[in-house]
């Protein structure tokens, strides 16, 4: 019964991310929900002391929350009519992502998660559900949150010194490995 649920749900969801949207607007849906996947899912596999997947959970839920006790306050109408549009749920929840892989894991990751962050911004512009001002708000409060509870990734596991004594003729270098 619980696998029918589930792509009982998978199905429902797919159907409401294909159905009369443009390409733009479809795929910033997908990489919206893929960035903080993809965090997420980095904290279990370069894991350390410091419990990284709550620094994630932390940050996203007060995004979230964040984003939508907002959206109610403020209930600005949205450009292509609707309500809820201040500020943008979906640029809040990919620049959370982005943030947090930039923050544990440098510009080398955080770049493109930026870029694609980004591209999720102009995708709620260009669908008519959002104005800059909604997209800039958004984004500030995924980067905001993610960089309250990130703590960057350090690889404690391999460490390489050289030690050299200047009283005695000797040089040491160490590999230490740990799993």
């Amino acid at each position: 019964m619980r696998h029918f649920c589930l792509i009982f749900f998978i199905c429902s969801f797919s159907i409401n991310i294909f159905s009369q949207k443009s390409f733009v607007e479809r795929s910033g849906d997908i990489i919206q929900i893929g960035i903080p996947i993809i965090a997420l899912g980095s904290t279990f596999i370069f894991e350390n002391n410091d419990k990284p997947y709550w620094q994630f959970i932390k940050a996203f839920g007060v995004s979230f929350i964040a984003t939508h006790t907002l959206k109610r306050i403020i209930n600005k109408k949205r450009p292509g009519g609707g309500n809820y549009s201040f500020p943008s749920g979906h640029t809040s929840a990919a620049f959370t992502g982005a943030a947090f892989i930039q923050k544990r894991y440098g510009w080398k990751y955080g770049f493109p998660a930026y870029l694609l962050a980004s591209y999720v911004g102009y995708s709620r512009i260009y669908a008519k559900k959002h104005d800059v001002y909604d997209v800039i708000a958004g984004a500030s409060i995924g980067f905001i949150s993610s960089y309250l509870f990130t703590k960057a990734y350090k690889n404690n596991k391999i460490k390489i010194s050289l030690n050299s004594n200047l009283n005695k003729d000797t040089i040491a270098i160490s590999l230490n490995y740990s799993l």
